[in-house]
């Protein structure tokens, strides 16, 4: 009787055991589907991939200035916000070009190096692009990304997707997989010894 327990607890432990690997292994391609339908075409898209030195040249800040604004839904809405202009020596060549923030900076408003996220508060916009020229002054020297093959002459400050930042995208799911299959794998072993076990004590007998 206290066999048959232990065969059943065992067989219920076994079975919520390959569930869990199953489910590990299922939402780690989840994962893998999200991050290749999302962050992977912008690292493949994004051009700016070489990294360089840029000098400041200009810091300015132009006041009630109407600039565009691109949600992403193509409508085009009319913002009077300060646009901050910051363009730099690149590379100490003394080629002067545009820096932008991001690569969605340049799309979103081609005029402005710089765009906060929230452009409802005037005062909190001017305050953040104000903070933002201060530091672009105290630091004259400052790595940023170029296009290589020069198809844009513009550069921008910060990739929104590095290779360092990829490779972690890619780390949860991985571990999240290898997790997952070693858990199926040590029940699929625990089975087979089971089995072994079983019929090696048929055998004796």
């Amino acid at each position: 009787m206290l066999g048959k327990k232990l065969v059943t607890a065992q067989k219920r432990g076994e079975t919520r055991a390959l569930c869990l690997g199953l489910g590990m292994v299922a939402c780690s391609v989840m994962m893998y589907f999200f991050i290749g339908i999302t962050i992977m075409p912008s690292y493949m898209n994004s051009i700016w991939t070489k990294e360089t030195t840029c000098k400041l040249l200009k810091a300015d800040i132009k006041d009630k200035v109407q600039c565009s604004f691109n949600n992403g839904e193509g409508d085009e809405k009319n913002f009077q916000y300060p646009c901050l202009e910051v363009l730099v020596d690149l590379n100490f060549s003394g080629q002067e070009v545009m820096l932008y923030h991001t690569e969605e900076t340049q799309e979103r408003n081609p005029k402005c190096s710089y765009i906060p996220q929230n452009l409802k508060n005037d005062k909190e916009v001017k305050t953040l692009i104000e903070t933002a020229a201060e530091n672009f002054r105290k630091h004259q020297t400052f790595p940023c990304y170029y296009d290589p093959e020069r198809r844009q002459t513009s550069v921008i400050l910060i990739r929104l997707y590095p290779p360092k930042g990829l490779y972690f995208a890619f780390l949860w799911p991985s571990l999240m997989l290898t997790g997952g299959v070693l858990i199926i794998i040590m029940v699929k072993v625990s089975q087979y010894v089971s089995v072994l076990s079983a019929w090696q004590y048929k055998t004796n007998i």
